[in-house]
Formats: C-alpha cells, sequence, structure tokens
C-alpha cells in the first residue's frame, strides 16, 4: 500500500531554497544602534528647555514658603511700652526744622504757643496718620518707624561654643629629615608621611608601627594625597616630579612631567579622575590620571602657589599663593572665577570645612575665613604671632593651625575664639630651633590630629577625656564679640 504524501507547491519550494539566515550581531552593534535611534529622536530638543510654566512656578514658591516659615508667618509684632494703641494719638517722629511740643500738641500749636515761626527749627511734630481709611490711625505703620528711630548696631560674632582641649597621645620617629607631608587613607587604617630624607613612610593609625617605605624622589617630598577610588597613592617633591604609586604593588607606575621647579603642594578631584599640583611655576596643573595628559595650565599667580584645595562644584579648584592672593577657578573652561586679594602676606595653607560651603585660609597676618562659592569674606582669627604653615578643620567646628616657631592653636570656627595653645616640644637630640609644624591633617574620625613636624617626628593629638567647662572654661566677655576688621 502506497503512503499519501502531500504535494508542495513549487513556488514555496523556490522561496525557501532562497531565504537567506538572519544575521546575528553583538552586543555593542545592537546598543551602538539603539543609541543611535534615541539621539535621532531626541537630537531636535537638544539643549532647549522647557516652557517656563508659571501656575507651577507659583504652585512651587508657595509650598516653599509654608514650609519654611509656617511656624512665623501669622505671629503678631509685639508691643512695645509706653505706646498708644489703635485708636490713640500718633506716635511721634522726629523732623527737621520744628520745635519740641507735647504729645497731644502739632506742629502748628507748637509754633503758635512758642511765638515762633512755622519754619523754626527742632520741632518735634506729629506722625500724619496712614490707615487705610481717613479716620483710623497709623498704628500699622509704628514698627517701621520704630525700627528706623532705632541706631544702627555693630557687626557682632557669635558667642563661642565649649569645645574639649586636646593632648599630645603619641610621638612617632622614623624620618631622618623634616617631615613636609602627611595624608590619610580613605579606609582610616594608616596614614602616609613625605619628608626631607627622600622617602615615604606609611604608618599603622592604631598602633604608630612602620608599615613600608617607598623610595623613588631624588629631592623633599612636599605633597601627598590617596585615592579613594584606586589603590593609587600620590606624590609631589622638590625635584619637580609628580609620581602615581600603585600600593599593591608598592612601585611607581606613572610620572607627570611639565613642572619647571619644585612641586610644593597637590589635590585630587573628589569625583574626577584629574590631579591639581602647584609649586614654584606658579601655576596650577590639572592632569589626567590615566593618561597622564595635561588637561590645563591654571595661569594667574606671580609667585608660588603654596596650596591648592578641591570640591565636587565650582569652583572646583582654589589656590593659595605666595602672592597673598587667592584664585577660584572654573575647571571646565580652565578660567579664573575670582582672585581674592584680603591678605597681606603669602598664603601658605587652606582648609576646607567638612560640613559646610566654607573655607579658611592661614597667612603671617590672619587666619581669614570664606563663603563659597561666592568667596565672600566672614571673619577673621587673629592672635598667632608666626608664620603659619598648615591648618585643619574638623566636623566639631574645631580649626587648628600650625606654624613655624612650634605653636599649635585650637580655635572655635564660628566665633573666631581661640580656646587653647599647645608649644610643640622637639625630640631629645634635635636643635630647639626644629620645632616648626609643617602640616597636619585630622584622621576620617575627625577625632584625631596628625603633625608633621620639624624634629623629623610625627605627633598624634586627641581630646582630653578629663577636660571640662568647670576645668577649662571659655574666658569670654561682652566686648570680645564686636567685630574689629570687616575685611
Amino acid at each position: 500500500r502506497k503512503l499519501h504524501t502531500p504535494h508542495t507547491h513549487p513556488s514555496t519550494m523556490a522561496a525557501a531554497q532562497d531565504a537567506t539566515p538572519v544575521p546575528t550581531h553583538t552586543l555593542d552593534v545592537l546598543a551602538f544602534r539603539s543609541a543611535k535611534r534615541a539621539r535621532d529622536l531626541f537630537v531636535a530638543s537638544s539643549g532647549k528647555m522647557p516652557t517656563a510654566d508659571a501656575p507651577s512656578r507659583a504652585d512651587k514658591l508657595a509650598c516653599k514658603t509654608r514650609d519654611e516659615y509656617s511656624a512665623v508667618r501669622d505671629v503678631p509684632a509685639p508691643e512695645r511700652p509706653g505706646r498708644k494703641k489703635a485708636g490713640g494719638d500718633a506716635p511721634l517722629a522726629l523732623t527737621m526744622g520744628a520745635t519740641p511740643t507735647t504729645a497731644g500738641g502739632t506742629a502748628g500749636t507748637a509754633a503758635k504757643g512758642s511765638g515762633l515761626a512755622a519754619g523754626s527749627s527742632n520741632v518735634l511734630a506729629k506722625r500724619p496718620a496712614q490707615g487705610k481709611r481717613g479716620g483710623e490711625d497709623a498704628s500699622a505703620g509704628d514698627g517701621a518707624g520704630y525700627r528706623n528711630a532705632l541706631a544702627l548696631r555693630a557687626p557682632t560674632r557669635a558667642k563661642p561654643t565649649w569645645h574639649p582641649h586636646w593632648k599630645l597621645m603619641r610621638v612617632i620617629s622614623g624620618h631622618l629629615g623634616w617631615v613636609r607631608s602627611v595624608t590619610v587613607e580613605p579606609g582610616n587604617k594608616w596614614f602616609a608621611t613625605g619628608s626631607l630624607d627622600r622617602t615615604i613612610k606609611i604608618w599603622d593609625l592604631a598602633s604608630g608601627t612602620l608599615r613600608i617605605s617607598l623610595t623613588g624622589h631624588i629631592s623633599a617630598i612636599r605633597g601627598l594625597a590617596v585615592s579613594d577610588r584606586h589603590p593609587y597613592l600620590f606624590s609631589a617633591g622638590e625635584d619637580k616630579q609628580v609620581k602615581c604609586w600603585d600600593l599593591e604593588q608598592n612601585k611607581v607606575i606613572r610620572h607627570y612631567h611639565g613642572h619647571l621647579s619644585a612641586v610644593y603642594c597637590m589635590a585630587l578631584h573628589p569625583t574626577l579622575n584629574v590631579l591639581m599640583t602647584g609649586g614654584r611655576d606658579s601655576v596650577v596643573r590639572v592632569w589626567d590620571i590615566r593618561s597622564k595628559a595635561q588637561v590645563h595650565c591654571l595661569s594667574g599667580h606671580t609667585n608660588t602657589i603654596g596650596s591648592i584645595l578641591t570640591q565636587g562644584v565650582d569652583p572646583q579648584v582654589i589656590s593659595g599663593s605666595h602672592d597673598s592672593t587667592i584664585r577660584t577657578w572654573d575647571l571646565a573652561a580652565g578660567k579664573c572665577l575670582s582672585t581674592l586679594t584680603n591678605h597681606k602676606k603669602s598664603v601658605r595653607a587652606m582648609a576646607r570645612h567638612p560640613r559646610e560651603s566654607t573655607f579658611a585660609s592661614a597667612a603671617a597676618d590672619n587666619i581669614k575665613q570664606w563663603y563659597l562659592p561666592s568667596g565672600k569674606f566672614i571673619q577673621n582669627c587673629s592672635g598667632h604671632n608666626a608664620i603659619l604653615n598648615s591648618i585643619a578643620i574638623n566636623t566639631d567646628d574645631v580649626m587648628v593651625a600650625g606654624a613655624d616657631n612650634g605653636s599649635l592653636s585650637f580655635w572655635d570656627y564660628r566665633s573666631g575664639y581661640k580656646f587653647q595653645q599647645l608649644d610643640t616640644v622637639p625630640q631629645p637630640g634635635s636643635l630647639e630651633s626644629e620645632s616648626g609644624i609643617y602640616a597636619m591633617t585630622f584622621d576620617k574620625s575627625y577625632s584625631r590630629l596628625i603633625t608633621a613636624e620639624a624634629d623629623k617626628t610625627i605627633k598624634i593629638y586627641k581630646e582630653d577625656e578629663t577636660s571640662t567647662p568647670e576645668t577649662h572654661p571659655v574666658e569670654w566677655s561682652a566686648g570680645d564679640m564686636v567685630k574689629k576688621a570687616r575685611f
């Protein structure tokens, strides 16, 4: 018996023979095509801001106003003693060209009663009523007139906050030369120091023991920075070299060439892979960490760059120089945004507040505080009689400055009140003049202060547990609160 075979049309068979397999593409090609379609879809509206919606903006402002000022929006104005309430006589206003009268009199009756002409001088006239209706008294305008009559008050400082005093916790020896730089790694387990003995030493923060020494520079090491995204340590020295150390291999993997003289300071950008360095060639150089290329050369200073600060928002770079100026920079454009010229001496150190948009700059004349991003001056912190080389600020509003003569000054950052001063003691065997403090930093918990000093030691300070407001009171008087300097 024959099996029945279904018949296939000849055209269907020809089409099946001519069909080609569907090509398969890699993931990169598909992603590129998807991105290209998205670009073609939105390229027409690229860079165009949405149209302003006035009702939405009004609703937004109304919500903000209610959230911020709802508690005080409907509070009645306080009544002052000795003033008539609504419906009584209007308060008296001092005007030019009149004679004094009683509260119930007017300028005209005062002139008649005293026999003086209407244009006489020194008359205390009654203020005309300015109510909503002609018969109402102007009690609503009473507060404004009272405020205008107040004398101008001198600007005052904030009352100082009590802080525990600090004491020496540990002295670490090991370097053979002045210790010029210090930095703490993001994990708060170790810190690194650079010295005139041309070595970088890494110390355990908890025990103070030496972990490793790195050699490679041929002159003093003046700047150190540890990356929080890569296992890299960056160093800068007076040999014009900027090096990148791989901490997994403990060796140099990159060099950044371009400085014409000694490099004194460096800073890593918190979000971008760029490194800022400055030194005696009076420029701030911005480096791409990976490619070793120089991105920008920020020029404008006329003397040595002593310190550099960076932050994630504009101004992303702040530089302090020995030409006694501070400059803020636009990192994208590579141009100077503003120049702060309040200092009269070289700016050797700067520190940014860890929780505020403010920073402090240290020079031999004063420590000055500034707002960011405007660069507006806040106040001076004076009282030291030496050249300041380093400054640090912690989250408890304690500002510390170290000087050439070995003095360590502790300030309340808010009020500018100096609540403690310590004098470092040189280690035995060193000269008495070798007591300068060249660098300092707080650890990542802001409870330990690490100083790098000229007696070849690293000193660690901590808060004194026995310090109380009774044992170390704030010696403050109301006369100390007047701001004596405005710039």
